[in-house]
């Protein structure tokens, strides 16, 4: 495991704890920034991953977002 993946882990549990679809779609997009400038300097895998992580963040908002609605 790289120090991201162990990043990504550590924050999607906060953020499972706080089960506030904002603050996923808040890391998503800090996420994708974050990758913009790493497929500039050609860190492919890296920056690779910083998407992945974007994707699962809002995949999750999503999911928060569906269950909001529903129990309202």
């Amino acid at each position: 495991m790289k120090p991201q993946d162990i990043l990504f882990i550590l924050i999607l549990i906060v953020l499972l704890f706080k089960r506030n679809p904002k603050y996923f779609v808040w890391a998503g997009l800090v996420s994708i920034l974050l990758s913009i400038p790493l497929f500039a300097f050609w860190v492919f895998f890296t920056a690779q991953r910083f998407v992945y992580y974007g994707v699962a963040f809002m995949l999750f908002a999503c999911v928060f977002f569906i269950l909001d609605f529903r129990n309202k």
